[in-house]
């Protein structure tokens, strides 16, 4: 695959002054944008057309703030907010050819092996694949044997999967995209309901950033580990 689409509509508007009056996907994490990690994972899994979903007017500041040798960034501008459906949607009419394509939220960090996605994707004909992360618990959890406390465990994993916002949409999934919406809540519960949705389990790093707690987070993962995420 070698276009990817990055839903970069946010407002930022829970990171305050945090964001810096910058959309969401630029807010800079270890000096470089959001959207630029992203990015840099796709050229290294083979990805030379980036077409970003953006709000009306902020085309250029994507394109100067992510442009890179050997990727073309091409803004798709709502001129009113579509939802990330009616976004992908819009921004999928921009592609040069058909077939698979890599779509992700222009707000999470991860290492998601790309390349490994793909592959899943394409040995099992699904009409998109998600990539799901294990779901950690907000608050600590304490163990019981009926009323007796035997124990306590610090934001543990719990037994559930939640998609980290990184997916591959084949022809199938784009043609369901909605015209407005949330495809989580139209496009894939119909595709699981037809058995065509499939799920890449992620193990690594995924890290949210809507709050400035979080952008703390991303900014101390990053620092601690130089060169992050590891791409060839």
């Amino acid at each position: 695959m070698n276009e990817a689409i990055i839903l970069a509509g946010g407002k930022a508007e829970r990171l305050g002054d945090a964001a810096g009056e910058l959309p969401k996907a630029l807010v800079p994490v270890g000096g470089r944008p959001l959207a630029g990690h992203q990015v840099a994972l796709l050229r290294a899994a083979g990805v030379t057309r980036v077409i970003v979903s953006c709000a009306a007017g902020q085309g250029p500041s994507f394109q100067a703030a992510l442009g890179r040798p050997g990727v073309e960034i091409v803004p798709v501008e709502e001129r009113e907010p579509l939802g990330r459906g009616g976004g992908l949607r819009l921004a999928a009419a921009a592609r040069t050819g058909r077939g698979p394509l890599y779509a992700l939220n222009g707000d999470e960090l991860f290492d998601v092996d790309l390349r490994a996605l793909s592959a899943l994707h394409e040995d099992t004909a699904a009409a998109a694949t998600i990539a799901v992360c294990p779901l950690r618990s907000a608050f600590g959890i304490v163990d019981l044997d009926g009323d007796v406390v035997t124990g306590f465990r610090e934001a543990p994993l719990l037994p559930h999967w939640v998609s980290c916002g990184l997916y591959v949409l084949g022809e199938e999934a784009i043609e369901l995209l909605p015209e407005r919406g949330d495809h989580e809540r139209s496009t894939f519960p119909e595709l699981a309901t037809a058995g065509r949705l499939r799920a890449y389990r992620h193990r690594g790093t995924w890290l949210t950033v809507n709050t400035p707690k979080e952008l703390r987070a991303a900014e101390a993962h990053v620092a601690a580990n130089p060169g992050w995420p590891a791409v060839t």
